[in-house]
């Protein structure tokens, strides 16, 4: 099978004079940002280890907007990189060398809510919070809740397929999408997907989720709302250590339960929110705490609540705390919410992996991260989706420390390497951008790889949309994804 390849860009030499007046034309002056340190603030996304200064970001508010923009890279060969609000920790928005970022935060108008149909229209910088605020007051809620609530947008959720607490019940983005109006890398508006649940033909709408900008850009986003449930109760039961926690864990799902969504927090993780956030619920010295949240109507949520207490306590559980008033559920959940930032605290620098495991290899691939620390010598602290098994290890650095960076990026390769081998994946939420772009690999035969850039190139035929993201180039690379390789936009295989 023979790949496309594209010519080698970063060798071609733009007149930015000339091209940010056409940029200007579509998005205003104040739409297009050029000065040195303005665009600092654009050098990263949340995985701030990799950093790269686009050349131009321009702030389109209108699809319109979007697909002018794209067709004057598309004319000039220009890569370009779709941006959010930011958050994502994969280095998905990561800009290229010499690249146009295109940021979508100032598109955050929610332009239809249709609760008849349970659907609400939103372009893609409307923050994920805000879906659900728009429409609680008539019982419903968006059921996708990345812990960065607060601040990602919903574009970036759709770009990385972003889960949250509450993706074991009722799934990640996809699961919530029902049509998408897009832009292609070429500048065609197109309309995928629909305002129903099934429409005929490809599953476009689930192609494009997840895609992680390499496929275009979403600038109309229909989004399925879920009705507000008649009961709702959060427990929170400490053990001592995480085996008896994740067996815990296995056992709710093998009794028929499935909760609205299952956490677990490490000691090292308990003890940094306490100390962040003081809500003075979390035990310091358990060696682990599981947040089991039910929903439904009121009489299952009792029933299942006697019995989720009842498999915590033949699990070793010491101590079971309950709530059930909105008030109370948001305090217990409250820590949960900041344990990232709490790491913070405790750590100058952290890196996060994404990993997904069975759940009944949870005790193993535990043990695992734990003996990679100690060998290493680094502190990780473990807070993850414990119900789908989307683990959230945190290895705690210092990058002022020579050297620490390269190390902490071995021990993710690692932890991600021991996830696939006990049938996992490298990534729950999280996407592969330019962080784990070379451990595809360890998961995709050669024939797997070359089919999904057959795919994205349908897409994608010269290559700008997000060069350089989650497909290894070359097919085979390096152990880790390595600043200096991210910074160089070559062109062989860079789909």
């Amino acid at each position: 099978m023979v790949i496309p390849m594209l010519a080698e860009q970063s060798k071609v030499t733009r007149n930015w004079q000339l091209l940010i007046p056409q940029f200007e034309a579509i998005v205003g002056k104040k739409g297009v940002i050029q000065r040195r340190e303005e665009l600092l603030v654009y050098e990263c996304d949340g995985l701030t280890s990799y950093r790269q200064r686009p050349a131009l970001v321009v702030l389109p508010k209108t699809t319109e907007e979007v697909a002018e923009v794209v067709k004057i890279c598309d004319r000039n060969s220009i890569p370009w990189v779709a941006r959010g609000a930011g958050t994502g920790l994969s280095g998905g928005a990561l800009p290229v060398e010499d690249c146009v970022l295109i940021v979508t935060a100032l598109m955050r108008k929610i332009l239809n809510i249709d609760l008849e149909n349970q659907r609400v229209v939103v372009q893609p910088g409307v923050i994920n919070n805000w879906v659900t605020q728009a429409v609680s007051g008539a019982g419903f809620y968006y059921a996708p809740d990345p812990s960065s609530q607060i601040i990602c947008s919903i574009g970036g959720n759709v770009a990385e397929n972003s889960g949250g607490v509450h993706c074991l019940k009722y799934g990640v983005t996809t699961n919530h999408i029902l049509g998408l109006k897009i832009v292609t890398p070429d500048g065609d508006i197109v309309d995928i997907g629909g305002n129903i649940p099934e429409m005929p033909g490809y599953d476009l709408t689930g192609l494009f989720v997840g895609s992680e900008g390499t496929l275009g850009i979403a600038t109309e986003i229909t989004l399925r709302i879920l009705k507000t449930p008649e009961s709702i109760c959060v427990l929170l039961a400490d053990f001592t250590n995480l085996e008896s926690a994740g067996s815990a864990v296995s056992d709710i799902i093998s009794s028929g339960i499935i909760p609205g969504g299952m956490e677990i927090m490490d000691n090292l993780s308990i003890n940094a929110v306490e100390d962040v956030v003081k809500i003075g619920l979390y035990p310091r010295d358990a060696g682990a705490i599981l947040l089991v949240e039910l929903d439904g109507l009121q009489v299952e949520v009792d029933t299942n609540k006697q019995r989720v207490s009842e498999i915590c306590i033949n699990n070793g559980a010491r101590n079971i705390t309950t709530a059930s008033n909105a008030e109370d559920r948001l305090k217990i959940w409250k820590g949960r919410k900041a344990a990232f930032a709490a790491a913070g605290h405790v750590s100058p620098d952290y890196y996060v992996q994404d990993g997904v495991i069975p759940r009944t290899k949870m005790a193993y691939v535990l043990k695992e991260i734990e003996a990679l620390g100690e060998k290493y010598g680094y502190r990780i602290a473990n807070v993850f989706h414990a119900g789908d098994g989307n683990l959230h290890p945190l290895i705690l650095y210092d990058n002022s420390v020579p050297g620490a960076l390269e190390t902490v990026e071995e021990i993710g390769g690692e932890i991600l390497k021991i996830c696939v081998e006990v049938g996992g994946s490298l990534s729950g939420e999280h996407g592969i951008g330019a962080d784990k772009k070379c451990y595809m690999p360890q998961m995709f035969n050669e024939v797997d790889l070359e089919t999904m850039q057959w795919v994205r190139t349908v897409f994608n035929p010269q290559g700008l949309a997000n060069p350089g993201k989650m497909l290894p180039t070359p097919r085979t690379c390096g152990e880790s994804a390595k600043l200096q390789n991210i910074k160089q936009f070559e062109g062989a295989e860079v789909f």
